[in-house]
């Protein structure tokens, strides 16, 4: 077939215009990313490196699938019973399987094939997917902490409607995505590496020498600065108001306030869900560090292939990017068992799932799905993403609604 899908001009030389293809779905293979497709050797490539990148991402790849449809079976369990909580989690899983699905499932076959093996609109929709995986998946970490940070300064707000407010921001996350992730179309394509070469392969196509440069700058703007900025400033701010909180709560609970026999349990209860709110500002921050630690490394290595004009293309800038690369494919596989390691029971409601669907006996069966309502209702809550007990009861209850956090 013919290469460039409609999209002829040259590609962006002397700037790292190929570079800056390695953004074009977050993940491109490593002999594309350090330096200009006409000087890339047609055939050659580092096996042992792409055996060993092979290998890190099909682990990534069992991981995150059954991390992501663990907390998908979890999710289902309580379909029933669904809060706001439960809204985002699901939606969060459904990215991150899609990062695992779209991004990292491709960018693996790719590396067994080397070259890009399919017709130009397949090339397109592949790197469309890959980077909507990206935005969908950061953005939604966005609006979950938007509406923990809803929840915690501004309880009011969210009894008004909040199922339907949850459903636009969720709505809008995707559409967004779906947006943002559109130039993918346009800018990729399957096309000569070299002219005249009769070789094909899934390349990026800037019209212009600077294209590279502001394409690769404006996405790590969107998917990885701007995030990161909100994400820290809420966070900032739910910690602030926890904090206070607390601390009016023991004040107020003081042995002088009340009588002797009342002091105990209201002392008691202050340090219940001072035990809860810490357990979940601590899960919050496990998460941003998770994502910076994922995806700081590779937009760094982005940005200083297309800004610094003397970064070098060789083997060892390859390796860098191959590092990198296979980092950031981490931030897919990480919440998923961050959500498990605070909250137990989401582990157990996927097995309990998995159980029902093998056929357990109607009695059995009568008695999982009547059990601790309490226990069940709350854990994910009490223990999950930037919920507490005490400022966030469930589908519009008081904090009496709660069981004690384990």
């Amino acid at each position: 077939g013919t290469a460039g899908g409609g999209m002829s001009s040259p590609p962006a030389t002397g700037g790292r215009g190929a570079g800056a293809a390695a953004l074009g779905g977050s993940l491109l293979s490593p002999q594309t990313l350090a330096g200009d497709p006409n000087l890339t050797l047609l055939h050659t490539r580092d096996e042992e490196l792409a055996k060993a990148e092979i290998g890190v991402l099909a682990t990534i790849l069992a991981v995150a699938t059954v991390g992501n449809v663990g907390v998908l079976l979890a999710m289902y369990r309580l379909r029933k019973k669904m809060s706001r909580m439960h809204l985002f989690i699901l939606h969060l899983g459904l990215t991150d399987l899609g990062v695992a699905l779209f991004q990292v499932l491709p960018q693996m076959i790719w590396e067994v094939t080397y070259r890009f093996l399919g017709p130009d609109p397949l090339c397109r929709a592949v790197k469309y997917l890959q980077v909507l995986s990206m935005f969908a998946s950061t953005y939604m970490l966005i609006m979950m902490t938007l509406d923990r940070y809803m929840a915690v300064c501004h309880p009011l707000h969210t009894l008004q409607q909040p199922s339907r407010q949850a459903y636009v921001m969720i709505g809008a996350t995707w559409l967004l995505s779906c947006l943002l992730s559109l130039p993918q179309i346009f800018i990729f394509s399957l096309r000569e590496v070299r002219q005249g070469s009769g070789v094909l392969d899934c390349w990026a196509d800037f019209r212009y020498p600077w294209g590279a440069r502001a394409y690769i700058t404006w996405t790590t703007l969107c998917i990885f600065i701007l995030p990161v900025s909100i994400l820290t400033v809420c966070y900032s701010l739910i910690c602030y108001e926890i904090c206070k909180n607390l601390k009016g709560k023991t004040q107020s609970g003081a042995p002088s306030s009340g009588g002797p026999t009342a002091a105990p349990s209201r002392v008691s209860s202050v340090r219940t869900i001072s035990r809860a709110k810490i357990r979940t500002v601590k899960m919050t921050f496990v998460i941003v560090v998770a994502y910076v630690a994922c995806w700081a490394p590779f937009f760094s290595m982005q940005m200083w292939s297309v800004w610094d004009e003397d970064a070098p293309d060789d083997e060892s800038t390859n390796v860098a990017f191959t590092i990198t690369m296979l980092l950031a494919s981490l931030s897919s596989c990480c919440n998923p068992w961050i959500y498990m390691f605070f909250s137990g029971h989401l582990l157990q409601d996927a097995a309990r799932c998995l159980s029902c669907w093998g056929g357990p006996r109607p009695g059995l069966r009568r008695q999982a799905s009547t059990g601790s309502l309490c226990s069940r209702k709350t854990t994910i809550l009490s223990h999950s993403h930037h919920t507490s007990p005490a400022s966030l009861p469930l589908h519009g209850g008081s904090a009496k609604d709660f069981c004690p956090p384990s």
